[in-house]
């Protein structure tokens, strides 16, 4: 016997699936992607072509042979010396220039 706790659950689980297959099938149709089946796309990504050769999809040790992936470029970087850019990219102006 389902309690009235479990039937919410069921039905919070279906409306999840929903709206995550109408977010990616506007993200496809933003993309030009035209959707035959739009129910496949609860558990696959609407711009992920599945192509494991690929640069955006595939892994980054295969496809860029000697480059590090963004988590050990992050662990690698010299945190100790401050970098002479701001996030903008506009250099960072000297202490005198300023008083």
């Amino acid at each position: 016997m389902s309690t009235e706790q479990d039937r919410f659950h069921h039905s919070q689980r279906l409306h999840r699936d929903d709206a995550a297959v109408a977010r990616q099938v506007k993200i496809a149709q933003e993309h030009g992607i035209e959707v035959g089946e739009p129910h496949r796309l609860v558990k696959h990504h609407a711009l992920d072509c599945g192509n494991p050769a690929c640069p955006t999809c595939g892994n980054p040790r295969r496809t860029h042979k000697h480059t590090l992936t963004a988590q050990e470029q992050r662990l690698f970087q010299d945190a100790d010396q401050p970098r002479d850019r701001h996030s903008n990219g506009f250099p960072m102006r000297d202490q005198e220039q300023d008083k």
